[in-house]
């Protein structure tokens, strides 16, 4: 190196102080503040990331639905690298303490944290974003670095500190799809963004000499062009394929029971509420948001609204995509639907089919998604409140009408009214069911639970319940406090009502709820293929 050159370099380094900025080491206030309050230890994410530093696994994106604490957890990587401030003492008791990478990495980097929300906030015109935003951190990183030669992008700013001084940064990028989102047909501003990113990210050779290590967060996987992600380097931890990261964004079961311990909620309560996302090995996946909202109101209900709204919901609910507006009816019965989640292109104007609006409905956190089964669900009683709404004010209104239909059902049920039971029933299955499912005894089922989706407010229904000899088909339990019977369903298929109600004393169905202080209605509903009718036979069981 030239004596002269060589000179800067060490005046650079000897310069340097540990300040903080808007943008580069920005400290630990976010993350103190989420430990002042009832925080849920997720610091074992940190070990994660030690050991990716200067790998070639050193690039992570976890993708999201709103409310999952994707931005708690970009915090918390701040303050844990972050070397203009001491965070000792935030981690000190929680789990990171123990690893044996914690103190050979705490508070011993230098980082870059970037929320994209803000910068689009910020900007006069949302064009400006990312020139903006370029703009903005070469200046911030102008003042930590005034003897290095600074250029007018962000990638080669950082390529010559680098060459200046050695140092490399972790960069922390929180909501990192925002301009997908919010300039959604600017292609444009999109590519100008993917281009910045790719000078960030894609150049091995020039990757591996300035960044660290990064985290993205989103909600949106990292977009295709094709069959190819835009960057390919990064290691995606999806909704689809959260694997190994599952845990760590959004609370477990196990945390969703300690937290109800010390709150006069039942978890079995919040449970039905909130729970429905598996993300990978059976990992239940709770919103964060709900829960903690629901524990501070001491008050089950529907907080999704406070961060998002079912309009949101209903622009791609009433898509005209073949077999979606089936699929919607199935699940509102609480029905699994299988999916081919492969052809989405991660965006949401890339809209093709049917599958493709529902694999975003998943990412967006609308649907959950098992991956062993490939199939897509409603998770959980708050999302399903947000899709009636949706469905009920949408264009769908054939929908909207047999769900505002299923109060007179449940009322002509409890009245032992037959057959407009058998009326009602009739109805939904030729609105609802998709041909192609029409004739089999599943379609059958999925009628049902639609058909009584009003019965979800105030019972809990059950399907194929273990009890006597065998198992009932759909039974609908009240909840605790609620007057109404217990609903005991049984479905035949080219068979009888009645036979339906011979086979449940038959068997004993109602033998289960003896002890259990409510009446029981056995409901027998029958389906002749031949005629395409529906018959219902009704009988108050005698608790005897």
């Amino acid at each position: 190196m030239h004596p002269a050159f060589q000179e800067i370099v060490y005046e650079s380094r000897r310069k340097e102080v540990q300040l903080m900025g808007n943008y580069v080491n920005t400290g630990n206030a976010g993350f103190a503040a989420a430990v002042r309050d009832t925080y849920v230890d997720k610091t074992e994410l940190i070990a994660f990331i030690n050991s990716t530093l200067g790998t070639k696994r050193k690039l992570t994106c976890v993708s999201r639905p709103r409310r999952f604490g994707k931005s708690y957890a970009a915090q918390m990587l701040c303050a844990y690298y972050d070397k203009s401030c001491d965070s000792s003492g935030l981690f000190a008791n929680l789990k990171i303490a123990q690893d044996s990478s914690y103190q050979e990495h705490l508070n011993r980097h230098h980082v870059i944290y970037l929320d994209i929300t803000w910068f689009i906030s910020i900007a006069e015109d949302i064009k400006d974003t990312v020139s903006n935003l370029q703009a903005k951190v070469v200046e911030e990183l102008r003042a930590f670095y005034p003897d290095v030669k600074q250029e007018q992008t962000l990638p080669e700013t950082l390529a010559g500190i680098h060459e200046a001084t050695g140092n490399r940064f972790i960069m922390i990028i929180d909501e990192w799809d925002a301009l997908f989102r919010e300039a959604r047909n600017d292609h444009a501003l999109q590519e100008q963004y993917l281009q910045l990113l790719r000078g960030l990210f894609k150049s091995s050779g020039q990757t591996d000499k300035m960044i660290e290590a990064a985290y993205m967060t989103g909600i949106l996987p990292i977009k295709k062009y094709g069959t190819q992600s835009a960057m390919t380097d990064f290691k995606e931890y999806t909704m689809l394929q959260p694997e190994p990261l599952g845990r760590f964004t959004g609370f477990t079961e196990q945390e969703v029971r300690r937290l109800c311990k010390s709150s006069k909620l039942s978890f079995s309560a919040v449970r039905e509420w909130y729970d429905g996302y598996i993300l990978g090995n059976h990992t239940h996946i709770y919103s964060p948001k709900s829960v903690m909202d629901a524990l501070a109101r001491n008050r089950i209900g529907n907080y999704w609204t406070q961060s998002e709204t079912y309009e949101s919901l209903k622009i791609y609910i009433d898509l005209d995509e073949d077999g979606l507006k089936e699929a919607i009816v199935q699940m509102l019965g609480g029905a699994h639907i299988r999916i081919d989640t492969g052809t989405f292109q991660n965006d949401m104007t890339t809209i093709q089919q049917k599958d493709d609006v529902l694999t975003l409905l998943i990412h967006l956190g609308y649907l959950a998604y098992d991956a062993d089964a490939k199939c897509v669900f409603i998770p959980n009683e708050e999302v399903r409140q947000e899709f009636v709404r949706a469905v009920t004010t949408g264009r769908h209104q054939e929908i909207a009408r047999l769900i505002r239909n299923s109060d007179v059902l449940l009322e002509q049920t409890l009245s032992m009214d037959e057959e407009a039971v058998a009326a009602t029933i009739e109805e939904v299955h030729n609105a609802g069911t998709a041909p192609v499912f029409y004739n089999n005894e599943q379609a059958l089922r999925s009628t049902i639970r639609f058909a009584y989706l009003s019965c979800m407010d105030e019972f809990i229904k059950v399907d194929e319940l273990a009890s006597g000899i065998g198992y009932a088909d759909v039974v609908y339990i009240p909840k605790k406090g609620s007057p109404m019977p217990i609903l005991l369903i049984e479905l035949k298929w080219n068979k009888t009502e009645d036979g339906a109600i011979r086979q449940i004393k038959k068997n004993q169905y109602p033998q289960v709820f003896r002890d259990y202080g409510s009446d029981v209605l056995l409901v027998g509903i029958s389906y002749d293929v031949k005629s395409k009718k529906h018959t219902c036979k009704i009988e108050k069981w005698e608790n005897t």
